[in-house]
């Protein structure tokens, strides 16, 4: 490494942050599971210089150079170089992309990833705009859970989550796009899937990262208002609902500090209550408005049913009210292929099968959207 030159980001003339961020901060944090930092440079050798903290969830990343997959890997705690390719031809301009893997953790405050810069030999060169820009919102699926390991690994653990076999990244990759990506493992709509009111997705949407926890992502700006400014959505794809289908199979959650339950229930023969159905699809109307409110430009996706198409028709019914109220018709309800015995990943999840076969779906859909939009 003695003949590497060290660039802090500021020093960096030619990179490309993914996913939501503060424009100009070094070092940049990458809070979601699809953030990265991209770089083309020349050169025989590249190394990145990175912050790591957790305290139960490790960190997972993924590095791409021109285009192929070619790491995968656990990192430990500290403030360290990661070497990202060396021995190369020094001439060429390889493309490198460093990518967290995992999801935002809510159960651990300490889980954080930091680019502070990088060190090569070689030269960095401009990074090129891509075609469209898409934001997908979503559960455990957009995760990626369950997207590694075997069936029968049925263990909740960062190892299994990605965003190099996510439906998302596939997506993006056919349509030429970037993708920012909001998730979060086990929350809804309306409720998380044990019933829980406050493990919903639209009540942290506004926020940079409003899925962290901790003074350290506070610090790092992760609970101030997000910048919708900052980037113009082409379309977004919303994949929620399959949590709250699982709330109706579970018994009420009490609330620690009110005693306070909920709980959304079905009638005796098996039918979801009307009263509590209602409750799911007013959630979505309001999602819906907040998602028009800050992506005005947007054609909204919302995509169900990779795992169950139990609430289908009750998201099908927000969607109609939604346009009725508001005259909005830039919308539209996707479903996507269950997954199958053939397809289901670790953890009872989709495996990669079942997210190309989803992937296909909206690539197909969005190719036409794209190529017929006025």
């Amino acid at each position: 490494m003695n003949d590497l030159k060290k660039y802090t980001l500021k020093e960096t003339p030619h990179y490309k942050v993914h996913g939501r961020t503060q424009p100009g901060v070094c070092p940049v944090p990458l809070f979601f599971n699809g953030s990265a930092v991209e770089v083309n440079v020349s050169g025989s050798e590249l190394w990145i210089d990175i912050e790591v903290s957790y305290h139960v969830h490790e960190m997972w990343i993924g590095c791409e150079i021109n285009g192929e997959f070619m790491s995968r890997q656990m990192l430990m705690p500290g403030t360290y170089s990661l070497c990202l390719f060396r021995g190369m031809s020094p001439e060429p301009v390889k493309n490198v992309r460093f990518t967290r893997e995992l999801q935002a953790m809510t159960e651990d405050e300490d889980c954080c990833l930091l680019v502070h810069g990088f060190q090569t030999d070689g030269t960095f060169h401009p990074v090129p705009a891509k075609k469209y820009t898409l934001e997908f919102v979503g559960d455990s699926i957009t995760s990626g859970e369950g997207t590694y390991g075997a069936k029968e690994d049925y263990d909740w653990i960062p190892m299994y989550m990605s965003y190099s076999r996510d439906y998302a990244k596939m997506t993006a990759d056919a349509l030429n796009a970037d993708a920012y990506l909001i998730s979060q493992g086990g929350w809804g709509v309306l409720t998380g899937w044990d019933n829980n009111p406050n493990s919903n997705i639209p009540s942290r949407y506004e926020q940079l990262c409003g899925l962290c926890q901790g003074k350290k992502n506070e610090s790092l700006g992760a609970f101030t208002p997000y910048d919708f400014s900052s980037r113009k959505i082409d379309a977004l794809i919303v994949n929620l609902g399959t949590n709250d289908a699982s709330a109706f199979e579970q018994p009420a959650w009490h609330d620690p500090d009110t005693g306070k339950a909920y709980e959304q229930r079905k009638n005796p023969d098996g039918t979801y209550q009307e009263d509590d159905l209602n409750h799911f699809e007013e959630a979505v109307i309001s999602f819906l408005k907040m998602l028009r409110k800050h992506n005005p430009q947007a054609h909204i996706i919302w995509c169900y049913g990779m795992l169950g198409y139990y609430l289908s028709a009750a998201i099908n019914d927000a969607m109609h009210r939604y346009t009725a109220e508001t005259g909005d018709h830039n919308l539209l309800f996707l479903q996507l292929p269950n997954t199958t015995g053939e397809t289901v990943g670790s953890h009872e999840h989709p495996g990669e099968p079942s997210h190309r076969r989803a992937a296909q779906v909206l690539i197909e859909y969005l190719q036409d959207y794209f190529a017929n939009r006025k």
